[in-house]
């Protein structure tokens, strides 16, 4: 979002100057929309990191309840 808002404000102030483009009209909307896309970035990548980490941890807790399922279910067929 905050790369479409820096992009829409280069836009807005090279039509509204009126033919006379200069760089700095375009810097500061491509530095808005630079640094919301390097910070989305960041906030991504450790989400992703941390969804990839609980996905592990969850798998690690299902295969142990299954084991130890089975393993109880074991001591219930056994013969006494």
């Amino acid at each position: 979002l905050g790369t479409v808002i820096g992009m829409i404000l280069s836009i807005f102030e090279i039509a509204n100057s009126g033919g006379q483009i200069d760089i700095k009209l375009l810097a500061d909307g491509l530095y808005t929309a630079m640094t919301t896309t390097v910070a989305g970035l960041i906030v991504g990548i450790v989400g992703y990191i941390a969804y990839n980490h609980l996905v592990v941890k969850t798998d690690k807790v299902v295969y142990q309840m299954e084991a130890n399922s089975l393993e109880f279910l074991d001591h219930l067929n056994e013969p006494t």
